[in-house]
């Protein structure tokens, strides 16, 4: 892990005439996180050029490998080991040695720079003369009894005592402010162990007149003889400045960002979380604009002449000016690219304002009124960081510093960065699952009816919610399908499954019912065809297909094996209202007078499971009565609650309220009880009854010179509806009809008109002999009948019922379709 810091140990030998010696810190990586002043001199570079940079890019000789392992002997195990000796910038200090320790904190190395030429002659002595008497960091030597045998110039300096005053003592003697009981601790266990204690940190009060508490930390080391006999432990103790301290917090930082951004999927959330963690610890205030879209799912766009257009995500200050100024914000930006945040989203990079100048060109003219309302407020110091993932700019990030915090500092942009780095990466998770999610949805809410067709039978509102997950978009759908004779079909059902492919799988099985509605078949027949086809379906898509073990490589179509469907038809002429099921829960009915009942629907197994027979359950509805279909899911929630029960009863007896209202109040009580994983789909239908007044009904005789009876009875009854401009089809459709019934059907034969958007014309007979249409030769003298019905009618078709069948034509009233079909006829020669 990579450990930003705002800075180390600036601190000087206390005497001129000692050698120069310096402190830097590489992270676990090799980076360089923290760079001293005395670095700077001793080495020839700036804090701003070498931080973030791997040591092994400066000195390779020293550092062979990226992650800035030393090259010294020893170097992984030695608590102080010496690197190669490295070439400073020219004109700077002669050649440079590096010395290598663990890291006060968890993760790094501490490296320790001297000149050469004090490793020239008698290496060690001076070495430890160097490391010991003249560091800038505080050392002491205990012996085994935890007696202090020895302490340097710098710790004595930082406690105020001596030497002289020390020797021979416990350091609960010397310093009893420090929470020496721990120390004590340490020591004992470094002596028994053998083993190096690092990154142990402490509070220590401060010297007189040297100011507040300061934090410090602890490394400790065993000391041996030559003859490796533990005489003793040594102590290094570096003070932590404000910058250290900051690092410390900005790595507590960067492990937060992978703890707490992005699991909830949600591209706003992950903005907010961001903001929640930078602000107060990092930043006074962030604001983060996303480029839009992104909160879409969509992919993100790109720059135009004029910017890049960016919508408000997050937002967050901690001082109550700053808050104000930023609930004052516009929701909307667009950054040109020549400026700051425009070149900012371009190239990727972060980039750091150290100071914000009000009288700045580019501040003056810039178009973000946030950037001039925050500076009125004190804002001082800015870092414009990228969210950036898979080569594409998904937003900004815009971080302030006000009042009396520290300006930002070039380890501020690199800590800035990695944390940005990381939401950016969850931003894009989420907004791809966004966009997954939403794709889905659009594919299941196409399988659906989006407008409800033009019917008279039944008033219809439907209601869907899907899964909140992706992956947990369910199979559940409906269907409003109307029928001949003003009937129309109600179809709710579900689909085994989730994703895709129990999408695609709503598709098949939506299409099918569709089709074989079609076909006039009654409910429990279209159930058994519907059956049937399943696994002829699932046989078609395994065809060529190698079987593989898992849900992933199965054909899309098995997801229809156990399925679930009820069918019900009602007709508004008679009120009946016929029902089937497999393995559906049947339908819940409020009739105007009485509770809420369920009908006892033949309980049947799902689709594809080879069920022999379907049973139809028949039943008469009173006008006004609720039909409300719906998902397995809101039956158990019904069940387990009583309460829920309970009121949904009452929103579903009350038929006074808008149908629309009901569903929607029914989705409601339910949406918090369901998972997830859960969708909901709501079909209800209020019955209407048909006036008999635009109904005509009429016996006909088995004989043929009834013909034109009943073809003048027909034209009168559309004179009374005032439809004289569809007599010249009419009588043709009503003479072909009759004919055909009297040639080859059985008595009862019998025609009714219907007069309703269209004009249904309807012959009943006993037969079960289906009619077939065909084109008639020119030499042929009959065989036209069906051909010229088919030719002046919108569509006609055959149904099939428990007497017999019925073949019946619709023509559409709106006088504008008369000329319509006179041209097709004329143009088929009729």
């Amino acid at each position: 892990m990579n450990i930003p810091f705002k800075g180390f140990f600036a601190c000087r030998p206390a005497v001129d005439d000692l050698p120069e010696m310096a402190t830097f810190l590489l992270n676990d990586q090799g980076m360089i996180v923290a760079w001293s002043v005395e670095a700077g001199r001793l080495l020839g570079y700036s804090e701003v050029e070498v931080t973030g940079r791997h040591a092994s890019e400066l000195w390779p000789e020293a550092f062979p490998d990226a992650c800035g392992a030393p090259a010294g002997p020893s170097a992984a195990t030695s608590p102080l080991s010496r690197c190669m000796t490295v070439v400073s910038r020219p004109g700077c200090s002669p050649d440079v040695a590096l010395l290598a320790a663990p890291c006060p904190l968890e993760e790094g190395t501490l490296i320790l720079a001297l000149p050469a030429r004090l490793l020239a002659a008698e290496e060690d002595r001076a070495l430890l003369d160097a490391v010991f008497t003249r560091s800038p960091i505080s050392m002491a030597v205990y012996d085994t009894q935890l007696r202090l045998m020895r302490i340097n110039a710098a710790l004595a300096r930082s406690h105020g005592i001596s030497e002289a005053h020390v020797l021979g003592r416990r350091i609960a003697e010397v310093l009893p402010e420090v929470d020496t009981a721990a120390i004590e601790d340490r020591l004992r266990q470094v002596i028994a162990t053998g083993l190096p204690i690092s990154n142990v940190s402490g509070q220590v009060e401060p010297s007189a007149g040297s100011g507040s508490n300061r934090p410090e930390n602890a490394f400790t080391i065993p000391l041996l003889s030559p003859e490796g006999r533990l005489i003793g432990v040594t102590d290094v103790i570096t003070s932590v400045t404000d910058s250290y301290y900051r690092a410390g917090e900005g790595s507590a930082a960067l492990r937060g960002a992978t703890a707490c951004i992005g699991a909830t999927l949600d591209v706003t959330r992950t903005a907010e979380e961001l903001a929640d963690l930078l602000v107060p610890s990092f930043a006074d205030v962030v604001v983060i604009d996303l480029v839009e879209g992104v909160l879409q799912g969509e992919e993100p766009q790109h720059a135009g002449t004029d910017g890049i257009p960016l919508r408000l995500a997050a937002s967050k200050a901690h001082q109550q000016a700053l808050v104000t100024a930023i609930q004052l914000m516009s929701d909307r930006h667009r950054f040109p690219p020549d400026t700051p945040q425009g070149r900012t989203l371009t190239d990727g990079q972060a980039k750091l304002v150290d100071v914000l100048d009000p009288q700045a060109g580019w501040i003056r003219a810039s178009p973000d009124s946030r950037l001039h309302a925050l500076l009125q407020c004190g804002a001082h110091s800015l870092i414009l960081a990228p969210l950036h993932a898979m080569g594409a700019s998904l937003g900004l990030v815009h971080l302030y510093r006000a009042g009396g915090t520290d300006p930002f500092q070039p380890h501020d942009l690199a800590l800035a960065r990695k944390v940005v780095t990381h939401a950016a990466l969850s931003v894009e998770k989420a907004r791809r699952f966004i966009g997954e999610h939403a794709a889905l949805v659009t594919l299941h809410e196409s399988m659906l009816p989006r407008l409800v067709p033009d019917q008279s039978a039944v008033q219809v509102s439907h209601h869907y919610r899907p899964a909140r997950r992706s992956a947990g978009i369910s199979g559940e759908w409906f269907d409003v399908i109307p029928l001949s004779g003003l009937r129309v079909a109600l179809v709710v059902g579900g689909v085994p499954g989730a994703g895709f492919r129990a999408a695609a799988s709503v598709g098949q099985i939506c299409a099918t019912v569709r089709t074989l509605a079609q076909l006039d078949l009654s409910p429990d027949e279209l159930l058994a065809r519907l059956d049937d086809m399943v696994p002829r379906l699932v046989e078609r898509e395994s065809i060529g297909r190698p079987f593989r073990q898992g849900a992933g490589s199965a054909a899309f179509a098995e997801a229809l094996v156990g399925a679930t469907c009820l069918y019900v038809v009602y007709d508004p002429i008679s009120r009946q209202c016929v029902m089937a099921s497999a393995g559906h829960p049947p339908p819940a009915i409020a009739e105007p007078i009485g509770p809420v009942w369920f009908p006892g629907v033949p309980t049947h197994g799902p689709l594809g499971l080879g069920e022999p027979v379907f049973e139809a359950f028949e039943l008469e509805l009173a006008e006004g009565s609720t039909l409300a279909l719906y998902t397995e899911r809101l039956l158990r929630a019904w069940h387990a609650d009583r309460a829920l029960a309970e009121q949904l009863r009452a929103i579903l007896a009350d038929g006074s309220r808008p149908l629309d209202a009901s569903s929607r109040m029914v989705a409601d009580a339910i949406a918090p009880h369901l998972s997830a994983e859960d969708g909901l789909a709501l079909l209800f239908a209020r019955t209407r009854s048909f006036d008999t007044g635009h109904v005509a009904t009429w016996d006909v005789a088995l004989d043929r010179s009834a013909v034109s009876d009943i073809r003048s009875l027909a034209l009168r009854q559309l004179d009374l509806w005032g439809l004289e401009h569809l007599a010249f089809s009419t009588e043709l459709i009503v003479s072909e009809l009759v004919t055909n019934g009297i040639r080859y059907g059985q008595e009862p034969i019998r025609l009714r008109l219907i007069h309703d958007r269209a004009l249904t014309c309807e012959v009943s007979d006993a037969s079960s002999t289906s009619p077939h249409i065909r084109r008639a030769a020119t030499t042929d003298e009959g065989g036209r009948g069906l051909f010229l019905v088919a030719q002046l009618s919108h569509r006609w078709g055959t149904r099939y019922t428990t007497t017999g069948k019925t073949i019946w034509a619709e023509q559409l009233t709106n006088p504008e379709n008369d000329d319509l079909h006179s041209h097709r006829a004329q143009s088929r020669g009729i």
